[in-house]
């Protein structure tokens, strides 16, 4: 299995079982090795009393793209510690891009950081993500 392929298994296991990821309306757009991209077209529902996005919406957005980058070596992988840095308000209508990339990983633990813009490529927010390896993985792989 290459990485690409077993990044891509990684996440349709994951995906299925994402209840949350799905119910806040993101979407699953790109996986590979050490990296990912989630979105989520923001609706009336996804503001808050500043009729802007909520916070809590872009941080989950960008922690479901940690979720999937950290995953993607079929390794059990859970968050240790995060941080966000909101930049700029997403706004009703805005399309949020989250894209996740594996800066560091050295044993059980990995440092993600994870960009979400909008549309027009501005960013709203700066994640920064440490990992921490667990017991198991998400699906079998075959030995060769």
């Amino acid at each position: 299995m290459t990485p690409q392929q077993r990044a891509e298994r990684a996440a349709q296991v994951m995906w299925a079982s994402d209840a949350a990821s799905k119910w806040l309306g993101f979407e699953l757009l790109k996986v590979a090795e050490g990296s990912a991209t989630l979105a989520l077209t923001v609706e009336a529902h996804h503001c808050n009393g500043h009729g802007i996005c909520h916070g809590g919406i872009t941080f989950a957005l960008a922690d479901s793209a940690f979720a999937f980058a950290c995953n993607s070596r079929n390794v059990a992988t859970v968050a240790q510690h995060n941080s966000i840095s909101f930049v700029a308000p997403g706004r009703l209508g805005d399309r949020l891009t989250a894209r996740a990339v594996e800066v560091s990983l050295a044993g059980r633990s990995g440092l993600y950081d994870v960009s979400v813009s909008n549309q027009d490529g501005a960013v709203i927010a700066e994640f920064r993500g440490g990992s921490r390896a667990v017991r198991g993985h998400l699906f079998e792989e075959e030995e060769t």
